[in-house]
């Protein structure tokens, strides 16, 4: 039986989303359990919450505290410590769960998660990582997506390695395809910490420890060129607010063509079911569920506005990865890549070393 504990207070909609989801979630797994964790007198009113206890597969938990989506990280992780969030991923820690789901504010949970559940031997910060759908058919999975807005090259390193578990894991691949994001396909571009990052990623493909492709630019993400992007935080959300923006352009596309006029009209009409199709193929929404990796627990973030539709979602992406054992094989790569990774890490001081001192630079006065 896989148990996730949900939290059912977060996001822009709290339990008017996450108690419908939860229940089609149930009822679509006859192997899950819930922890539901949030304020019952609350949960209640839902008209589906009677039908999900009734379930006999769902148990809630008491929380006083709500974390806000414009709740700052130290309100969340100090001041309110029995919020609905910490109380769930504490399910993580304690073993009565072996996944958190949260569509609340994503600083506050990566935050509250990293100081819970700590971060595992070997990685320095967690990241954020989902999918993303692309031309090949399939999605590539993009990570940091915000955690880490300023990344050094052994992060980047760091995050190929867990991204490669992740695909793995989930998606069934053993030997999943990485790329680096960077500004041209040679990797005499892009920035110093992008250079060396690809150093690093090529050395972890000659140990075997990545199936590395190289560099890859933005639009390969949408291409499905590999399996794996990998950048910073700031990037990758990037990436990932124009992705969820496409399938809200052509909704309205859709709209604006089907009310203009009888021609129109009429066009709209016969490209409709082309049109509707790719609208659901890029649905980001059919992507929710972001997984926070690199802690001692699994964690899935969902997108803070997200519907029963996309938080459904979130669950079973949270139960694919506890069901395939994500967290231990993202151990497993991590053990597997240490030497690699810690060479990786002490790197940065070896290169000052090596620096060479700049001529000092002299400036004269005039006293007049």
């Amino acid at each position: 039986m896989i148990r996730i504990a949900v939290d059912a207070m977060g996001g822009d909609f709290g339990p008017r989303v996450t108690v419908a989801a939860s229940l089609a979630f149930l009822q679509g797994h006859a192997d899950a359990s819930l922890i539901l964790v949030g304020q019952p007198e609350v949960l209640s009113r839902h008209p589906h919450y009677a039908q999900l206890i009734a379930s006999g597969r769902c148990e809630v938990i008491s929380a006083s505290d709500v974390v806000s989506m414009d709740d700052s990280i130290e309100v969340a992780l100090r001041r309110k410590k029995n919020s609905s969030m910490r109380l769930a991923i504490n399910q993580v820690k304690l073993g009565a769960a072996q996944a958190a789901v949260s569509a609340g504010n994503t600083g506050a949970l990566m935050a509250i998660a990293r100081y819970v559940l700590k971060t595992m031997d070997g990685i320095d910060r967690p990241a954020i990582a989902t999918q993303l759908p692309n031309a090949a058919g399939g999605a590539t999975t993009v990570l940091d997506l915000g955690a880490n807005v300023d990344c050094s090259a052994d992060h980047l390193l760091q995050f190929a390695v867990m991204g490669s578990a992740l695909v793995a894991a989930i998606g069934g691949n053993d030997s999943p395809s990485v790329g680096l994001l960077n500004i041209g396909e040679e990797a005499i571009k892009g920035s110093e910490v992008i250079k060396k990052a690809g150093e690093l990623l090529r050395s972890a493909a000659s140990s075997g420890d990545l199936n590395f492709y190289g560099n890859v630019e933005g639009n390969d993400i949408f291409k499905g060129t590999t399996d794996i992007v990998v950048c910073d935080g700031f990037v990758g959300n990037v990436a990932l607010k124009a992705s969820e923006g496409l399938a809200s352009m052509i909704g309205a596309f859709m709209k604006a063509e089907f009310s203009r006029n009888i021609f129109t009209k009429a066009a709209a009409i016969v490209a409709y079911p082309v049109l509707n199709a790719f609208k659901k193929r890029v649905d980001h929404r059919r992507y929710n569920g972001a997984a926070l990796l690199g802690l001692q627990g699994l964690v899935f973030k969902s997108h803070g506005s997200a519907d029963a539709f996309a938080f459904e979602r979130a669950l079973n992406r949270a139960y694919d990865a506890a069901r395939n054992n994500l967290l231990e094989r993202v151990r497993e790569r991590i053990a597997h890549a240490a030497p690699l990774l810690l060479a990786a890490q002490a790197a940065p001081i070896a290169d000052v070393a090596t620096l060479s001192t700049p001529e000092p630079v002299v400036l004269t006065v005039n006293p007049a």
